[in-house]
């Protein structure tokens, strides 16, 4: 089972919007939602999940507002929390912002699209693209003619509208990873991952048919076809959008879909595996009592040499009452930024295999702190285009569409930081 109602509350625990999609629970039983989390919240037991008798609390916050789904059954608490989600990203889609002041002046429009969301406390239509072909934000005018029940929603490819046309059909790929990294003090590795998506941009007439292919390890060995270790990667974690047929890819790894139109991401996969980091960073911190902090912080890019990352960031934590900063760097331009105690010194282009020296000072008040400051790692941003640590490739892109007409599909590999920090001793 699912939701039996679902409310919009202010911070004060105020509901500003409800919809009761089933009647099994007393509305007013959402009175007992705040009192009951300030009592879990002060006592330090505070949880996603709270009951008062037999009703269930399932809730979220956004800015200012709590999202809160009540139910009396045993529902699928994963199911109602990405649901609860999705209602955020289409109030944010509508609204731009959602706050309790884009409610109160849209609340038309809210039990509109809550009406379209879910049905009988089941989730329903909850892509945004198709709800504003239907529910826009001049809806609650009276229209004259007869009501017409857009086909996205009563068709089986409900992603996609029918009748699209496009004078170029094209299709854009990208495949971005990100890197996470954690790496100690002493320089051993500590966390190590590679989380990756392929995300589309599709402009395609008619209603196609893709088939991405990869240089999957799975596919090859089920093919008999040449692949080693160095040609093909293992996916790990992977999730579709909802246009896959997941059938077809459980049968012969072929990734076959109808896409919908515009924007979406294909599919998001995980690799477990130790990435050698791509900026190896060294920094040693001398601080001389009463007096001075020098910091010496060297980078090196440890990628291929053809590669070059742009945007690079690398932040560096100073103690909290520095002051007098001096810079010297080799590459790039350093800052200090006082509101955040740190170094941030950019280099907008680092060639893989360059290395590059920062070298700072700091003058110190004649007042010693007393209390021990924690030291946080530096972190490192930066994007690599054209370059994947996994190896993996886009092999083809077939489009089938019944017209016969001839497409062309763009791919573009980015690699970028993510969770990307190095402890300093």
């Amino acid at each position: 089972m699912s939701a039996s109602a679902v409310f919009v509350l202010d911070l004060k625990g105020k509901p500003l919007i409800s919809r009761n999609y089933k009647g099994d629970v007393d509305m007013g039983e959402i009175e007992h939602f705040l009192p009951l989390l300030a009592q879990r919240e002060a006592e330090g037991t505070l949880t996603p999940l709270l009951t008062h008798g037999h009703v269930h609390f399932l809730w979220i916050q956004h800015a200012n507002l709590y999202l809160v789904a009540t139910t009396r059954k045993n529902a699928n608490a994963s199911l109602v929390y990405t649901f609860l989600y999705k209602m955020v990203e289409v109030f944010s889609e509508y609204f731009k912002e959602l706050e309790e002041e884009s409610v109160r002046d849209n609340f038309v429009i809210v039990y509109e699209l809550l009406d379209e969301l879910m049905d009988f406390g089941f989730p329903q239509t909850t892509d945004s693209k198709i709800l504003q072909e239907y529910i826009t934000q001049e809806s609650n005018k009276l229209d004259t003619g007869g009501s017409r029940v857009p086909t996205t929603v009563t068709n089986a490819v409900s992603w996609r509208s029918e009748g699209l046309r496009y004078k170029k059909n094209e299709v854009f790929i990208d495949v971005i990873e990100s890197v996470n990294l954690l790496v100690s003090a002493t320089g051993s590795v500590l966390l190590s991952e590679v989380v990756g998506s392929i995300k589309l941009k599709v402009f395609l007439s008619g209603m196609p048919e893709l088939r991405l292919g990869l240089n999957d390890r799975i596919l090859f060995e089920l093919t008999g076809r040449p692949g080693g270790k160095n040609k093909s990667v293992e996916l790990e974690d992977v999730k579709f959008h909802q246009c896959v047929r997941l059938s077809r890819f459980d049968a012969d790894r072929t990734i076959s879909f109808v896409p919908p139109d515009g924007d979406f991401e294909l599919m998001s996969y995980r690799l477990n595996t130790q990435v050698k980091p791509l900026i190896w960073i060294e920094s040693v911190i001398e601080k001389f009592s009463h007096s001075r902090v020098e910091i010496m912080v060297k980078a090196k890019g440890q990628f291929k040499k053809q590669s070059v990352a742009n945007g690079v960031e690398i932040t560096v934590p100073v103690p909290s009452d520095v002051d007098s900063p001096k810079f010297k760097a080799s590459m790039g331009s350093a800052k200090y930024v006082p509101e955040r105690n740190v170094v941030l010194w950019s280099i907008k282009s680092f060639p893989g295999g360059k290395e590059y020296l920062l070298r700072a000072h700091f003058g110190l008040p004649s007042v010693e702190r007393e209390e021990d400051e924690g030291r946080p790692p530096i972190a490192v941003r930066f994007e690599i285009p054209y370059f994947t640590v996994s190896g993996i490739q886009v092999r083809y892109m077939k489009i089938i569409e019944k017209s016969g007409y001839q497409a062309l599909p763009w791919v573009r590999y980015i690699t970028q930081s993510g969770d990307y920090q190095l402890r300093t001793s």
